[in-house]
């Protein structure tokens, strides 16, 4: 099993590895798209209106365009290090154990997917970031990154957002959303909150000794650390928390 995190806008400075080696990242099938995606947003970074208007930021985040600048050279981190946030804060990486961390990875605009393992440099591109010259990060990955989450070889639970689950899908995969319910049993959608209770269960289905092939198997998981979790179709769980 595979569970499968949306990265984060927010990311930790600095890192121990060496500068970005895209033949040492997971998934070789991608490298040629992340070499051209890295190359594009390091010649946007030369132009810091333009890359405020691609990225969505603003002038006091122009220290997000010189973390861009620099992808080719400044230091690396895990990507479980590397992203930080309600779901990462969640999730814990720190105390999971080598295993577990194995059975993480995450999905990206810039580097498609990538183990938790992986080293990463502090970067700025989200899935709705509007590159000069590309027509959506969407048009970019679908082709590559599909195949590849396609052949993953083991079941896939797919916690990542909307605007990543566009990039590319995840066929087969199971998805969970989070609803809370009040007293008189009318649910609603978790907005932010969604982010933590998805950390937690990626946390639980990281460090489980099973192995779900299926649905079922993911909601026994959940159910049996004491979530309360329905199924709804074939491939989706709902997680049911109190209002």
């Amino acid at each position: 099993m595979l569970v499968v995190l949306p990265p984060s806008e927010t990311k930790a400075s600095g890192g121990r590895g060496a500068p970005l080696d895209l033949d040492a990242l997971s998934f070789p099938a991608l490298t040629a798209t992340r070499a051209e995606l890295v190359d594009a947003v390091v010649a946007l970074a030369d132009d810091v209106p333009a890359s405020r208007s691609a990225l969505g930021v603003s002038e006091r985040q122009d220290d997000e365009i010189e973390r861009n600048a620099a992808l080719w050279t400044s230091r690396t981190a895990p990507a479980l290090a590397r992203y930080t946030g309600v779901l990462y804060d969640a999730l814990d990486a720190r105390s999971l154990t080598p295993g577990a961390k194995g059975r993480i990875a995450v999905c990206s605009a810039l580097f498609g997917l990538v183990m938790g393992t992986d080293r990463i440099p502090a970067y700025r591109l989200s899935a709705d970031s509007a590159l000069p010259g590309y027509g959506g990060l969407r048009t970019v990955w679908r082709p590559v990154l599909g195949p590849v989450l396609a052949d993953l070889g083991e079941h896939v639970v797919d916690l990542r957002s909307g605007g990543y689950m566009a990039l590319a899908p995840a066929t087969g995969a199971t998805t969970l959303d989070v609803v809370s319910e009040a007293e008189d049993g009318s649910r609603s959608t978790v907005s932010h909150a969604n982010k933590s209770f998805k950390g937690r269960a990626a946390r639980l289905l990281a460090s489980t000794r099973r192995r779900p092939k299926d649905t079922g198997g993911v909601l026994a998981v959940l159910a049996d650390a004491g979530l309360r979790v329905e199924q709804s179709d074939e491939t989706s769980l709902v997680l049911v928390v109190p209002r």
